[in-house]
């Protein structure tokens, strides 16, 4: 348990937990209030104590190397400000005893219902932004991925190359987590907010701004290094032919989720947005959960050669979207002022779109129709 000035709720905290076990170690994060004297009345427990205030992750960091020490393999974190229930330590313990041997090592994050009457506003807006990044960058759906309440597989953690202190820290771990396979998923908690009495140190700017910095980072390595990495590991354990029957064609897939991988890879690969192309269509399909090798095959679309054609095509959509109408010629001398050179490039904008959005509609039509025969083929197959 890491705190930091919280001497209002600590001792009850405290308390409340020896009834249901005394494995119990805290680490004062340089608390300036009477949490020091608080703390020297439980002579049972192990305590650490920093001498300034270092941040919740580096509190979590050392803690947790301090309890691999101590011969635990698993660590339960609780928040000191008497938000969570000790007697939900059960429902992380019956978790972890009912995972089976073999399976992949698990880290539980308690999920605190945060749509449910009670829960504020600027907690339950942070969490949908938190739970939106870690299903983009990990691709693994969480209901609350803020809760301090949560289950760590201690060697698996320690393992890691920390770059974060604060309350980022919570994010890094469980992104990092996922990347390695760890199996990272919610477990219901119960929550006790009373705002009045409550004491919280999360600085809304300072820290959204280093959650914010901190998705951006784990978007690129994701998008670039982690999700090619796994699609190669795929590949080689499962060779061409079952790769190319899973995870490209995914046969198991509806048609209509196929033929909407390639109509979303045509529709980012015709709009008008450059240089983004290749973020986008992972982004998209990540959100969307469908095929993102499809999606991005099809996203090529924008290669060299179909380049002047597609901006073409758009010019030409827009100009008769404007009432233009549509002129085979395309001359420069109509480009001689500034106004005129941005009525050109809306023009071209909006006839982008317009001609993505056409193309990727009836692109689905066309493949809805030719998968679903395909599939119904694969039904009655012997």
């Amino acid at each position: 348990m890491p705190t930091y000035n919280n001497q209002q709720s600590l001792e009850k905290v405290v308390l409340d937990l020896m009834r249901y076990t005394s494995h119990i170690l805290i680490v004062n994060d340089g608390s300036t209030d009477e949490t020091k004297s608080i703390l020297d009345r439980f002579l049972s427990l192990e305590t650490i104590h920093f001498q300034e205030n270092r941040g919740k992750g580096t509190a979590l960091r050392i803690g947790f190397k301090a309890a691999e020490k101590l011969g635990y393999d698993y660590a339960i974190t609780i928040d000191s400000d008497g938000q969570h229930y000790p007697d939900d330590l059960d429902i992380f313990l019956s978790e972890l005893e009912n995972r089976e041997l073999n399976s992949a090592e698990i880290l539980l994050v308690g999920d605190r219902n945060m749509g449910r009457e009670g829960i504020p506003g600027k907690s339950s807006k942070g969490n949908i932004f938190s739970n939106f990044w870690f299903l983009v960058v990990t691709g693994t759906q969480l209901h609350d991925t803020q809760s301090g309440y949560r289950l760590y597989p201690l060697k698996v953690v320690n393992s890691f190359k920390h770059y974060t202190r604060k309350f980022e820290f919570e994010i890094e771990v469980i992104v990092k987590a996922s990347w390695r396979k760890v199996d990272v998923r919610n477990i219901p908690i119960k929550v006790f907010y009373q705002e009045e009495n409550r004491v919280t140190h999360f600085r809304p700017f300072k820290d959204i701004t280093r959650i914010v910095l901190l998705y951006m980072w784990f978007v690129l390595v994701s998008f670039f290094y982690i999700h090619p990495r796994n699609k190669y590991q795929d590949f080689k354990e499962k060779g061409f032919k079952r790769f190319w029957n899973e995870d490209i064609l995914k046969s198991q897939e509806p048609a209509h989720k196929k033929a909407a991988a390639i109509a979303l890879g045509l529709f980012v690969g015709i709009s008008p947005l450059w240089g983004l192309h290749t973020m986008l269509v992972f982004l998209l399909s990540t959100v969307f959960k469908l095929n993102k090798i499809i999606a991005f095959l099809f996203s090529n679309i924008s290669i060299p050669p179909l380049i002047p054609v597609i901006i073409y095509a758009s010019y030409q959509a827009g100009s008769l979207i404007t009432g233009n109408g549509f002129s085979w010629e395309l001359n420069l001398e109509n480009f001689d002022s500034t106004t005129e050179v941005f009525q050109g490039l809306w023009q071209y904008v909006l006839g982008s779109f317009a001609l993505a959005g056409l193309v990727a509609l009836t692109v689905w039509i066309v493949f809805y129709f030719l998968f679903s025969i395909f599939n119904q083929k694969q039904v009655v197959k012997p």
